[in-house]
């Protein structure tokens, strides 16, 4: 889940949601000589980025502020589940509702902040004299083959919270609230409109209070992304056949009978991203440590959203089963693109990230389990977050 402040949308035409105002300025190749080409990857993204559920006219803004009005009311309910004082100082950060073109021009913009750093420290060491023109050219390229993805993803995420985007009125980050999206899952489940976009909000708000309880969190990640940054720029020479066996597999996948491909991606032990493709040994212990932070994140943020019962959610019952059903109706290319990038084997480790929230809140109660905001020194390590006792062992040592 940039840089530039992108508005919320705040009204809507006949048909659709309306766009947000694009105001968000076109990202640059600045400092990167042209490897990226960020303009060419937010205007893909913006103009692939479909347009989302129809509305009839004026619904849509009285959809945002009811979604706005959602995000507000969830903040009393993560404070009340997590007992995190930083729940009560959220001012630096804001929360945005936007539309699909929205989200893609900030995702753009989140990558750039995000990723632009460790280009920056890597290429300063492997080209002092400044690119080669084969990868400024083939920045084009890769500028088109990011926005193609943001565009996917466009359609499917629910919100975001990006720490990575900061700005002068929010130097904490921002959230941000997929409107048509919300609004077109919660009418394919056919729950309540009012019930789900509180859950949701739940989720996203959460992600929002552990970054200001733990403010050191945004530079740990920046410098796990370099690592990795810097294994990208390393290709390893067996590169070529390990991604035609990739191909392979998913050639396999596309022309198996329908149903073998149609399992639900959480279960899809199915192989390797393009990520895992392209680390090296160093690197990977530097992708094992983003793992399990951001297991323990979607972990945290799911144990807080099923933490609620009916006399917050009436309807909570309903849209849990509902809502975790919805993997297995997804389309046999959607999971094929989910595998490919890597998504699919990273929704059994969120799984586990939930599980290991649980193990760690029963031993230790929710106050113990809190120390792992305190430092980088008390996140878990991927082997910890698949056996919460370590952790809590490791916990009880210290303390």
């Amino acid at each position: 889940m940039n840089a530039p402040a992108l508005p919320p949308t705040a009204a809507a035409s006949a048909a659709t949601l309306a766009p947000s105002a694009s105001g968000a300025a076109a990202p640059t190749a600045t400092g990167l000589g042209g490897l990226v080409r960020w303009g060419v990857a937010a205007s893909t993204a913006r103009t692939l980025a479909s347009a989302g559920p129809r509305l009839e006219p004026g619904e849509g803004a009285r959809i945002v502020e009811e979604i706005r009005a959602a995000a507000a009311a969830s903040v009393e309910h993560v404070y009340r589940i997590t007992g995190l004082e930083a729940a009560h100082e959220l001012r630096d950060s804001e929360v945005l509702v936007v539309d699909r073109a929205g989200w893609a021009t900030g995702a753009v913009n989140g990558f750039r902040e995000m990723l632009e750093p460790g280009l920056k420290q890597v290429l300063g060491d492997r080209f002092p004299q400044g690119l080669p023109m084969s990868l400024k050219l083939g920045g084009y390229g890769v500028g088109a083959e990011m926005g193609g993805l943001v565009a996917f993803l466009a359609s499917h995420v629910l919100g975001q919270y990006d720490a990575f985007s900061v700005s002068p009125t929010a130097p904490g980050g921002r959230l941000l609230l997929v409107a048509p999206n919300i609004v077109q899952v919660e009418r394919a489940l056919s729950v309540e409109p009012a019930d789900f976009r509180l859950w949701v909000a739940l989720h996203e708000q959460t992600h929002r209070v552990q970054f200001a309880a733990a403010p050191w969190l945004r530079e740990y990640l920046r410098e796990q992304i370099t690592e990795l940054t810097d294994g990208l720029m390393s290709l390893p020479t067996s590169l070529r056949e390990r991604l035609k066996s990739l191909t392979g597999s998913v050639r396999q996948d596309a022309e198996a009978p329908q149903g073998s491909v149609g399992q639900d991606p959480a279960h899809d032990g199915g192989g390797m991203g393009l990520l895992d493709l392209v680390t090296g040994p160093r690197e990977k212990e530097a992708l094992s440590r983003v793992t399990a932070v951001m297991s323990l994140l979607e972990g945290h943020a799911n144990v807080v959203m099923d933490s609620v019962d009916a006399s917050v959610i009436p309807t909570v019952k309903t849209i849990r089963q509902r809502f975790e059903g919805r993997g297995a109706e997804r389309s046999a290319l959607q999971k094929l693109i989910m595998r490919v990038i890597g998504m699919a084997a990273k929704q059994k480790q969120y799984q586990d990230g939930a599980r290991f929230v649980r193990a760690a809140v029963d031993e230790l109660g929710m106050e113990g389990f809190n120390l792992v905001w305190r430092g980088r020194e008390m996140l878990p390590t991927e082997a910890e977050l698949h056996e919460p006792r370590l952790w809590v062992e490791r916990v009880r040592a210290d303390a």
